[in-house]
């Protein structure tokens, strides 16, 4: 397909997302279904525009002064895939599969305005709604970060030190451009590319099947750094989901000690037995029903709440989740965050630990959430998080964010990666 039939199928996609409200992933499959005569160049590059065209969807719209579909698609090759007017008509023409063109209302607008007289919001493609809590959590770095949020997220892997060390896995990945990630200290970074170019299919790669490596950010792989899991001791994943942090922890525990992998959710907790048998992880037990690990409370030296939340420091990766939150979603969040965090605080021993994660950026979800919960729950007190961040990762010269100088914020902008808020909380009794 040429770069006309390209835009066409975004196009449509954009519209799909737009009229069903569906997620991306599903349109894009739809789409593929249906068109199989589309090769894999051709869906790839057609799901750069569309990842491309919702990450910066407001900023788009506004300086087209139109927010439709075929605008947000053109604006995307306009702004970001380096065309100009002139040389994407040059392009496009004499493609039949190519969209109608832009007519001139829209082409005045992009020649006339400038992002910098749009609504803060605007320029930093979030909902205008999220503007006060990023404001209250950055400061006036909030728009740096919002800005940061609609990138192109780079494609972050970990080497499974108890099967391989990190330069065996980027000597095996040498021809995909894999690199040395700058903090994690097992990371690994494929860049993110540019206009149509791929990521490449490292799932497919037989390093991979050994077991070399996990597909996790360099962000998710910092703060199951941070946990600091000793070996020997008994760790509890309260919120497992597909075991990335539960991976992470048990290779940093040298399979020694217990890893207790725990989620409500049986469908989300399912495929963390396959990565475990790849892995060549043999100290975790996995749990789907709270009753196994009740005659374990109170003790556990370190419990993991990989807390529900609203996923706004992965907007890089998901951006059409940005479009779809809501104030009540949220308060939502908030309230399951509350009843995990007491939950998990049971199987905490004296003198134990609580570590709180989300991937959200938001305090109401975090400085807020374990302020809140320390003030009910007095046994617990938050303590520096940097302390260790200093021991692991001072090397990297990367700094997170912090609004106490105790929890710590990871975020595109401060250390180039995915959003985290981390908190250690301890038990004093």
């Amino acid at each position: 397909m040429r770069l006309g039939g390209r835009l066409a199928g975004a196009i449509e996609i954009l519209a799909d997302i737009e009229t069903r409200r569906r997620p991306v992933a599903d349109a894009l499959k739809d789409w593929g279904l249906s068109h199989r005569f589309a090769g894999s160049g051709d869906r790839a590059a057609i799901g750069n525009i569309v990842y491309d065209a919702l990450r910066m969807k407001l900023s788009h719209g506004w300086l087209m002064d139109d927010d439709s579909a075929a605008a947000l698609g053109y604006a995307v090759l306009l702004r970001q895939w380096g065309f100009t007017p002139d040389s994407l008509a040059r392009e496009l023409d004499g493609d039949s599969f190519a969209p109608a063109a832009l007519g001139s209302e829209q082409l005045s607008a992009f020649a006339a305005r400038r992002i910098e007289d749009a609504p803060p919001h605007v320029q930093g493609d979030i909902p205008e709604w999220v503007q006060p809590s990023l404001e209250t959590a950055f400061g006036d770095d909030w728009l740096d970060e919002a800005k940061a949020l609609a990138k192109r997220p780079t494609l972050d892997l970990r080497a499974n030190t108890l099967k391989a060390s990190r330069d065996k896995v980027l000597k095996a990945l040498d021809r995909v451009g894999a690199q040395a990630a700058q903090i994690a200290r097992y990371g690994i970074r494929i860049p993110a590319g540019e206009g149509p170019s791929r990521l490449p299919n490292v799932t497919a790669e037989l390093s991979f099947q050994k077991g070399w490596f996990e597909v996790q950010d360099e962000g998710s792989q910092i703060v199951a750094d941070l946990v600091d899991p000793r070996e020997g001791e008994q760790v509890l994943d309260f919120c497992a989901g597909g075991g990335g942090k539960t991976l992470a922890m048990a290779a940093a525990m040298h399979n020694k000690g217990q890893v207790h992998a725990y989620d409500a959710d049986r469908k989300r907790l399912a495929p963390i037995i396959e990565r475990l048998k790849r892995a060549g992880t043999h100290n975790v037990q996995v749990h789907d029903s709270i009753s196994a690990i009740t005659p374990l409370t109170g003790r556990f030296d370190r419990v993991l709440v990989d807390a529900p939340c609203t996923g706004t420091g992965t907007w890089r990766r998901r951006p059409d989740t940005k479009w779809r939150l809501t104030l009540r979603n949220l308060q939502e969040r908030v309230e399951q965050q509350k009843e995990a965090l007491a939950e998990a605080s049971a199987y905490v021993k004296p003198g134990g630990e609580l570590l709180y994660v989300t991937c959200s950026l938001l305090p109401e979800e975090n400085d807020d959430q374990v302020r809140d919960f320390c003030e009910a729950h007095p046994e617990f007190e938050i303590a520096s998080a940097f302390d260790t961040w200093e021991r692991l990762f001072s090397a990297s010269g990367s700094r997170p964010r912090s609004r106490n100088g105790l929890t710590l914020t990871l975020s595109p902008a401060a250390t180039d990666t995915d959003g985290f808020f981390f908190c250690r909380m301890r038990r004093r009794s």
